[in-house]
């Protein structure tokens, strides 16, 4: 049996998923591969290292402070959300609260961090050796929120938020051999992404990067494609789906600690379900 997590993200609302890293942390649950899509690539990341509630320290505390993401960040820079503040300032060996890179080296999990190219508007899969110390871009880049940021840029290209275009990338576990797949939503199971979330801020995108704000405009399509085909797995046994029965407010870019403890608390307790799944 070949295990995989996969972190979908989805702004504060991905702190549900740090409820269940550190639940898996707790009760020594290990899977083969991890899989994170933009805010879920940082809360696998602590994961891997072994920090207990070190993801959840960064959403209620250090989220709230105008250098990790504001519109004053915004109207003076043009990103609303600080990455290198968070990913570097803050997480580097000499920050705030390191990640605790030789931790994450040494787990022999593999690590799939998803972005999507700014140019081809296709999702990039960026393996685990690309994480290096102190260098944490692959983790700003698939968190580079279109329209709200400017695209990150590694090693030469410039990439967006890996929701755009691939954002439950089960296929991608499945085609790693991966056969017992646990999903981690920020949304209710059956919930449908409305098309009209992402047009106006497709429309935006297109006048500099117009196949990125294609896949954005077919996001909708993608994202809700993806959950059904998922759900249709959970029903075979092949997948776990953990998500959210209530979201307390939360969204992408808004938040309240009293939201994020209890969507945090949610995950925690529903992570139980892990250890039977994989039994």
């Amino acid at each position: 049996m070949k295990t995989a997590l996969i972190d979908v993200g989805g702004g504060y609302r991905a702190v549900y998923g740090t409820g269940i890293d550190d639940f898996c942390l707790k009760h020594g649950i290990t899977f083969n591969h991890c899989y994170g899509v933009s805010a879920g690539s940082a809360n696998l990341a602590s994961f891997l290292a072994g920090q207990y509630q070190r993801s959840y320290k960064f959403y209620m505390e250090y989220s709230f402070r105008r250098e990790y993401a504001s519109w004053y960040n915004f109207r003076q820079t043009g990103d609303f959300i600080n990455l290198d503040y968070i990913y570097s300032v803050l997480s580097n060996h000499d920050g705030e609260y390191p990640l605790d890179f030789d931790a994450f080296q040494s787990n022999p999990t593999d690590f799939t961090t998803v972005a999507a190219d700014a140019t081809t508007g296709k999702a990039h899969y960026f393996p685990k050796s690309r994480m290096r110390q102190d260098d944490y871009a692959i983790c700003k880049a698939s968190s580079a929120v279109p329209v709200v940021n400017h695209p990150y840029v590694v090693d030469g290209v410039p990439y967006f938020d890996g929701g755009i275009a691939d954002p439950i990338p089960w296929r991608k576990a499945y085609e790693g051999g991966c056969d017992r797949i646990i999903i981690v939503l920020t949304h209710p199971k059956a919930w449908i992404r409305p098309q009209k979330k992402d047009e106006l801020p497709a429309r935006i995108l297109s006048r500099t990067y117009p196949n990125a704000a294609r896949s954005m405009w077919y996001r909708a399509r993608t994202y809700n494609s993806e959950s059904t085909q998922a759900r249709m797995w959970e029903k075979s046994g092949r997948v776990l789906i953990l998500a959210p029965r209530k979201l307390y407010g939360l969204d992408t870019l808004k938040r309240t600690k009293e939201g994020m403890a209890m969507m945090y608390r949610q995950g925690y307790s529903d992570a139980q379900a892990i250890e039977d799944f994989l039994s």
